[in-house]
């Protein structure tokens, strides 16, 4: 299941990066150092594409009433769309999908999406630990809607890049 282009065709325009970019600098990473901040528009017009996409049609993302009868305060947004949309930011961040190593969130709170209009999803993407021995870096992300953090843990971790003009015990460059 490839959500990248449902993530980026619903992240407005304002919200993507400039043509021609510079990625961040993963050298230069510090513990601490914030790396992303987005705005994520999801409306129900974003539940039925990722539902297309996915397969996932579930009515609890369409229906308000199925929604309520199972508890919930109303439609609500897919999982697996909040999780992709919250590492968006990232990856435009470092340039690199594939420099992403891991990923993993757990679900605190259900993205209620609206009848009509949008919801929010703010994400913060910070650097938690570098690991140099194994040339990775911890990403904390936090996303929220509204003061309501819809995932916690949310932790990607990413490679760095190899090291330049490491002095091999021959006397070479590694």
């Amino acid at each position: 299941m490839n959500t990248d282009a449902n993530i980026v065709a619903n992240t407005p325009a304002s919200q993507q990066p400039a043509p021609g970019t510079t990625p961040l600098d993963l050298t230069a990473l510090e513990k601490g150092q914030e790396i992303a901040r987005t705005r994520h528009e999801i409306t129900r017009d974003t539940l039925v594409r990722y539902a297309g996409a996915s397969g996932d049609f579930n009515p609890i993302h369409y229906n308000d009433t199925v929604a309520t009868e199972a508890g919930l305060p109303g439609v609500i947004a897919h999982g697996m769309l909040t999780m992709g949309t919250a590492i968006n930011g990232l990856v435009e961040a470092i340039g690199d999908p594939a420099a992403v190593r891991e990923y993993a969130v757990r679900f605190t709170s259900p993205v209620e999406v609206p009848a009509t209009g949008s919801v929010t999803l703010q994400v913060t993407a910070v650097v938690g630990a570098i690991d140099e021995e194994h040339g990775t870096a911890r990403i904390d992300l936090t996303a929220q809607v509204d003061e309501t953090k819809v995932l916690g843990r949310a932790r990607a971790t990413i490679a760095l890049p190899a090291s330049t003009g490491t002095a091999t015990p021959a006397g070479g460059v590694a």
